[in-house]
């Protein structure tokens, strides 16, 4: 039987409509895949490899350390790649893996890395680590997710992947199992993660750009292959890798905000001095900007400060060339003090409680002018977080505290998550930002629920 002419129409229609879901799809791949910039595209003239690169090498360790012994240069480097952090549980053994990380779709648990032949990475051959550090495989082919952040770490040598190798297997084994992932369909199929690595992740070795300096080469290599600081600073795309044309412009991992590290002067840092850099870098402090916490407090603590001067130097030299990227949400920074008046009314909107919760916990540190009477690192005044109307770094403060182990931090903040309740730290939360900073915040009880829900 022969359709109607109406059925006929509405194939062709269905057709037409399925034709075009599949082309926008290409286009979006290739745009995506194809298309995509590499780290360092910004930055123009045309990346040799470093066989063929004429200047100083920019990779491995700064000349300090050139005649260390290779579990010393690795250890360097480990720091420099800031594995710690990732890999140590809280309370447990360094390296031994079982930090929780909250995903959209589920709970991931870093792995053991340390020589343990059954439960870490003992039995690892150099090949087997290169192929982890660089491609995301793991022996018996099994694929990583890119929480482990190989599409990063690919820029890696392999004599600076293979010095790591070496510090990790001079550490004392942990026998710790890995905990079991708990991720919902599909992202629990792991085979999906090889086709995800196929079209995003390089797999390509860091090449310097004969067009700029030494200093700057280096600091990329820091920056983009040890360090790997776009995973957090650079928004994901729709297949969840970098989005290297919003570079540095911020995002929102593991319940806390990277804040914009372009060279936009009123939400990136544009406006920061090199010194301010340099210090915020390698101690997590900057006078006026604020103070590191949460994941780049760690960074800090576990990586950054071990660093010599001289590459934080270099990353200082690269980062400033970063192209700038506004974030439209983040007003400049107030850099005025508050009144130290405490007796004067809150702004409009603002629940009065917040005051109450300011001056019973808050005030003896960090005082009604917002500059700290105790030490630096409680001042309020010009710190990003209290000048981000989303407030969700201040938020992850007052619930978990502020844990620092730099030289200098002094005392850390407690955490305030258990005498609180939601709508009391919300309200103290849209006080801070509505006295200290450029533009309130209007946080909700849910808000920080899901902050808690997070941890």
């Amino acid at each position: 039987m022969n359709d109607s002419p109406t059925t006929g129409r509405a194939r062709r229609y269905l057709l037409i409509g399925i034709g075009a879901i599949v082309a926008v799809g290409l286009i979006a791949l290739v745009w995506i895949v194809v298309l995509a910039p590499a780290p360092t595209d910004f930055a123009g003239g045309t990346p040799v490899a470093l066989t063929g690169y004429h200047g100083t090498d920019p990779t491995g360790v700064p000349p300090e350390l050139k005649s260390a012994s290779l579990i010393e240069r690795g250890e360097y480097l480990a720091r420099a790649a800031d594995c710690a952090a990732c890999h140590t549980a809280d309370g447990g053994a360094p390296y031994a893996g079982g930090r929780a990380f909250v995903l959209p779709f589920g709970t991931l648990y870093a792995t053991n890395i340390t020589p343990d032949k059954e439960t870490g990475i003992g039995d690892y051959s150099d090949a087997d680590f290169l192929n982890a550090v660089h491609k995301g495989i793991a022996p018996g082919n099994e694929k990583l997710y890119p929480a482990m952040p190989f599409a990063s770490y690919t820029y890696m040598t392999d004599a600076d992947a293979i010095a790591i190798k070496a510090y990790l297997f001079s550490l004392k084994p942990v026998h710790a199992p890995d905990r079991e992932n708990k991720l919902i369909f599909p992202f629990n199929q792991r085979w999906l993660m090889g086709v995800w690595a196929l079209l995003l992740n390089p797999d390509k070795r860091f090449e310097p750009r004969p067009t700029r300096d030494p200093q700057w080469n280096r600091g990329a290599y820091l920056v983009e292959a040890m360090a790997h600081c776009g995973e957090c600073h650079t928004p994901r795309n729709l297949m969840q890798a970098l989005n290297q044309r919003r570079k540095f412009s911020g995002a929102v991992t593991a319940g806390w905000r990277a804040y914009n590290i372009t060279s936009d002067p009123k939400s990136g840092i544009g406006a920061w001095s090199e010194a301010d850099l340099a210090h915020y870098l390698s101690m997590g402090h900057a006078d006026g900007r604020g103070t590191a916490t949460g994941p780049m407090g760690e960074a800090v603590d576990e990586s950054f400060r071990y660093l010599t001067q001289s590459d934080i130097s270099a990353m200082v030299s690269y980062l400033r060339t970063v192209s700038a990227i506004a974030t439209t949400d983040l007003p400049a920074p107030k850099d005025a003090p508050a009144s130290p008046l405490h007796s004067e009314g809150v702004a409009a909107g603002v629940d009065a409680r917040g005051k109450a919760v300011y001056a019973g916990a808050c005030a003896a540190c960090h005082d009604w002018s917002g500059v700290s009477p105790v030490l630096p690192y409680a001042t309020l005044t010009g710190a990003r977080s209290v000048n981000d109307p989303s407030a969700i770094n201040v938020a992850q403060v007052i619930l978990t505290g502020a844990h620092r182990q730099a030289p200098d931090a002094g005392t850390s903040m407690p955490a305030f998550g258990g005498a609180y309740s939601d709508e009391e730290i919300a309200s103290l939360v849209n006080y801070v930002t509505a006295r200290f900073g450029a533009k309130p915040s209007a946080l909700t009880a849910d808000n920080i629920a899901a902050l808690r829900a997070e941890d």
